[in-house]
């Protein structure tokens, strides 16, 4: 009988253990898990990451609730679900230049001026900041740098009323022009930028609607590190010339030049998920002309394991090349950095020593569907860097 009691005491505490390593197991998923997915048309929410997972029912409304479950016995979480047929779009990697106006003028510096024997700087004085963007001056709406000057130099020391942005914020400051010695004008102790260039690579085309979609991340000042507001740009032909490989501590980058083609379309939108616009007529022929179309492939759909990277990385005709996705992050808030991926091709590694800069935007394909683009590179390991899924370039606010 003592023995009977050993072996029933040993059993509970064996399932005990057993059930606590379940509702356990049960917790890590739910931290890893997002609040929402979207689905096709069964309705149905599979984690190709988590095929332990199981969904308690299908989903039969657009927008409908779900139970997750761990071996369709342990509820895990509940998700918002969304149904919608993933579309078919074009995955480019062609590059492409970007051209950006501002929507108002960004300050990126700020510095005393020699007046009358002392050093001063107004823009500090009237409170303007390293990152604010500049919108009008006396009521002058400002869209150059030469517009801010024109109105500081008419003021003849008088003050001027600035009105700016600082991230959500709208301000006014007063600033007080002082008269610099050496220039023999007005000045505001500030400099700024009123427009932007640079090379990216192109993710998406839609073949219905022209729109296109590029880099999965704003492009933002090189100096404040802040996104550009844009009020109007342009998309350029780009010849890749080569690459200045990257190394551990420095990351490389693409080397290009524009051509004097005709711009390939306008840009309309810069924001977390990339820079967006639409595709002129002659440059859709283009630069769809045997390229390949793939469904969009959703964040749940996504595991880990081999992919392929198409990128541009001499001349201006993609190609593709292997690689691996090594973490997935499902419930990550930075909508940049949804994956870190691997890229394993000797040859790309050969030319530019992994991820560099300019291949922001080059689309990932996995199991035939469009399901993410490449966005950052490590500065310790070029041939590693982030991505972001794919669904995220679609769904912007």
């Amino acid at each position: 009988m003592q023995f009977i009691g050993k072996i029933r005491k040993t059993t509970a505490v064996i399932l005990s253990a057993a059930v606590f390593g379940l509702f356990g197991a049960a917790g890590y998923y739910s931290l890893r898990l997002p609040e929402s997915v979207t689905v096709g048309s069964t309705g149905c929410v599979q984690f190709a990451q988590y095929p332990e997972l199981r969904c308690i029912g299908s989903v039969s409304e657009p927008r409908d609730r779900t139970t997750l479950s761990l071996f369709g016995a342990i509820p895990v979480k509940s998700v918002s679900v969304r149904r919608e047929e993933p579309p078919t779009l074009i995955a480019s990697g062609a590059p492409f230049g970007v051209k950006l106006l501002m929507e108002g003028v960004m300050v990126t510096a700020t510095g005393k001026v020699d007046c009358a024997g002392d050093d001063v700087c107004p823009a500090e004085l009237a409170g303007v900041e390293v990152g604010d963007i500049l919108c009008l001056a006396n009521d002058v709406r400002l869209s150059s740098n030469a517009d801010l000057q024109q109105v500081i130099s008419d003021s003849g020391g008088r003050e001027v009323t600035l009105s700016l942005t600082r991230g959500n914020a709208e301000l006014t400051a007063c600033l007080h022009p002082v008269y610099s010695e050496s220039a023999g004008t007005w000045r505001g102790g500030m400099w700024v930028r009123d427009s932007i260039a640079g090379i990216g690579t192109m993710t998406f085309i839609n073949k219905a609607t022209g729109e296109f979609a590029g880099l999965g991340h704003p492009v933002c000042d090189s100096d404040t590190g802040e996104m550009i507001p844009i009020r109007s740009g342009e998309a350029v032909p780009v010849e890749i010339t080569g690459a200045r490989k990257g190394i551990t501590g420095k990351a490389g980058e693409l080397r290009g030049r524009f051509t004097r083609s005709p711009m390939i379309g306008v840009l309309d939108r810069n924001c977390a998920s990339g820079i967006y616009g639409r595709l002129s007529a002659d440059a859709m022929d283009s630069l769809i002309d045997g390229a390949e179309e793939y469904p969009l492939g959703y964040r749940q759909e996504i595991t880990t394991g081999e992919v392929q990277v198409c990128a541009t990385v001499s001349g201006s005709v993609p190609k593709k090349y292997t690689a691996e996705i090594e973490s997935i992050d499902l419930s990550g808030t930075d909508s940049a950095k949804n994956m870190v991926i691997h890229i394993t091709d000797p040859d790309l590694i050969s030319e530019t020593g992994g991820i560099v800069q300019g291949m922001s935007g080059s689309p990932i394909i996995q199991d035939g569907r469009l399901i993410g683009a490449v966005t950052h590179v490590f500065v310790s390991d070029p041939t590693r860097g982030y991505a972001i899924f794919a669904e995220n370039m679609i769904s912007i606010e």
